[in-house]
């Protein structure tokens, strides 16, 4: 089971503002869910009310954009992972930002939602861009390491281990379990501790 993450190719979305956290981007009382499904609903929802449909994730010129631009220290607080469900399930496949929480960042890795950085500059000017034409077309490159934006072309980090797993697919650590299953399996034979275990369990 290969997932690669190379190209995300749509339209832009930006949330200017730095330090905005997991309980901003999900409130608490939506983590009584017993699955992340409608999370995409809830995102920013307090934010959202409090700004009567002025909020980008209400606007209507942002609905159906997948690449979401943010500022500095994007998804600190709590390590919630419903704050990257939620901003999946509203339909986002990738983020830049001039930087990301760790915890926040390796939430988005473990389902495969790219974060790339850029500096303060480029971030505003990419989000000058979408304000400006928020139909242009949006691309982030991840073997290139660039983000394009109608005309103009912008690098973007990440570091290298991360984005070689994005590339390749292994970021997708339950779908390596599966696409490895026989093997798992066959190590497990040969461990005494499993085998006792199953032993145990047949008496």
């Amino acid at each position: 089971m290969v997932s690669e993450v190379k190209k995300i190719s749509g339209r832009g979305i930006i949330l200017i503002g730095d330090d905005i956290d997991t309980d901003r981007i999900i409130p608490a009382r939506y983590l009584k869910a017993i699955t992340f499904d409608g999370l995409g609903e809830g995102v920013f929802i307090d934010d959202r009310t409090a700004l009567k449909g002025e909020h980008p994730f209400d606007q209507p010129q942002y609905q159906g954009a997948n690449v979401l631009i943010v500022n500095r220290n994007f998804g600190c607080g709590s390590s919630r992972e419903h704050a990257p469900q939620a901003i999946a399930k509203w339909g986002i496949q990738a983020l830049i930002g001039e930087s990301f929480a760790e915890i926040f960042f390796g939430n988005c890795v473990a389902m495969g939602i790219p974060c790339l950085t850029a500096d303060a500059a480029t971030v505003k000017k990419l989000q000058e861009l979408v304000a400006t034409n928020a139909q242009a077309a949006v691309t982030v490159n991840l073997e290139t390491l660039e983000a394009q934006i109608g005309d103009y072309t912008a690098k973007v980090t990440m570091n290298e281990g991360t984005r070689s797993t994005f590339i390749a697919g292994t970021w997708d650590a339950c779908g390596q379990l599966v696409a490895n299953a026989d093997q798992v399996r066959a190590t497990a034979a040969k461990l005494p501790y499993v085998s006792w275990g199953k032993l145990a369990a047949s008496q």
